[in-house]
């Protein structure tokens, strides 16, 4: 099968826990802003992705929003959505494809196969209201949009009992008044920008923002790592906990932090440490600790990919790369409170350098930003 970019964007419920994600499909070597050599191609480029990959290895359990180019709709509907979990499987269209009645049509089709059909950029056209009554899901773009204007578009929509979706979401003030206006789901970058309003204040103790930082180091003093772990009994205590649930049946039980670095070495602690550490902070969705070890991994992988050394170092800029979301701080501050290189620093800050190129990269795949990826 021919190589392909999968990009996929949370969204979240108004309690921020991943409801699903919406899909975003390139061939490698194809232009972002190109055409497809075929209608026909494109098509089954989208059936093999779906149908081979598998939705599970994709979203997991969550649904799965597909964007499809308005070309192609017709296309491949009919034959994509038997061929995938439909209770699980979001059909988007807007109103490039309203023009066409028998997408009409295709969306009751879908609803009564048991797919749900979401209407895409709903501004109040009153062209799109046909289909925003078989529709499940409607989504807004409140991006430059006060409250008495996103009013003035919901109003029409709650008569029709549609969920309402936000789109275009940049802070945690957006999130907070879509919310209140009644939205039921949210997409944007938001969760990955920190919230300087509300500001949380550092750390009471750098200990686990030390840990993220020495333990990747592949130069540290293992008496150095041991004591650093050691300070803090309640990460001591998880640790433990963990090593020995996974360890399980072995008939000496870990005891010490000496023990555990000993037995598993440092790398593999270090990942378990990581996770521990960033589930520990208080407030934030899990997705945010998600995005830390995939961006992580997904650094390490390139850079390897790239014959880097040290792939050590692009893990822990992957992964040092939400600390600002994490700790509601600008990232100057955040990179101020650790003992960083300078090459990681300036990854981190300015997305420059050896490593800067890879978080980039990684970045621009996150968004499902072909161009910047290819670059």
């Amino acid at each position: 099968m021919r190589d392909v970019y999968i990009g996929r964007q949370p969204i979240y419920d108004r309690g921020l826990e991943v409801c699903g994600y919406e899909l975003f499909l390139q061939p490698a070597g194809v232009r972002a802003n190109g055409s497809f050599e075929s209608k026909r191609a494109a098509a089954q480029l989208v059936l093999d992705t779906l149908v081979e990959i598998g939705l599970d290895a994709i979203v997991g359990d969550k649904l799965a929003f597909l964007n499809l180019p308005s070309e192609l709709v017709l296309l491949l509907l009919e034959d994509l959505a038997p061929a995938l979990p439909q209770e699980r499987l979001v059909i988007q269209l807007d109103e490039r494809v309203v023009a066409d009645h028998s997408v009409l049509e295709v969306a009751r089709n879908l609803a009564v196969q048991g797919c749900m059909v979401a209407v895409d950029g709903f501004a109040g056209q009153p062209a799109l209201l046909p289909l925003v009554e078989r529709a499940d899901i409607v989504r807004v773009d409140v991006r430059g949009r006060d409250a008495a204007a996103l009013r003035e578009i919901m109003t029409p929509l709650q008569r029709h009992g549609v969920r309402l979706l936000a789109g275009g979401v940049e802070s945690y003030q957006d999130f907070a008044r879509c919310r209140d206006l009644g939205f039921d789901y949210f997409q944007g970058p938001f969760l990955y920008q920190p919230d300087v309003v509300r500001g949380r204040r550092s750390p009471a103790s750098r200990t686990p923002l030390l840990l993220l930082t020495r333990l990747q180091d592949p130069e540290a003093d293992f008496a150095e790592l041991e004591a650093l772990v050691s300070q803090d009994v309640g990460l001591t205590y998880k640790l433990l906990r963990l090593v020995n649930s996974v360890w399980y049946g072995r008939r000496t039980r870990v005891e010490s932090v000496r023990q555990a670095l000993l037995l598993l070495g440092t790398r593999l602690v270090s990942a378990w440490l990581s996770l521990i550490v960033m589930a520990g902070v208080a407030g934030k969705p899990h997705e945010l600790m998600t995005t830390a070890i995939v961006r992580a991994r997904m650094c390490e992988l390139l850079a390897g990919a790239m014959g880097r050394l040290n792939r050590e170092s692009y893990f822990l800029v992957g992964l040092l790369s939400v600390l600002d979301a994490l700790l509601d701080l600008p990232m100057p501050k955040v990179v101020e409170m650790l003992p960083l290189s300078e090459d990681v620093a300036r990854a981190l800050l300015e997305h420059e350098g050896e490593l800067g190129e890879v978080l980039a990269c990684v970045l621009a795949y996150e968004q499902a930003n072909w161009d910047g990826v290819d670059r």
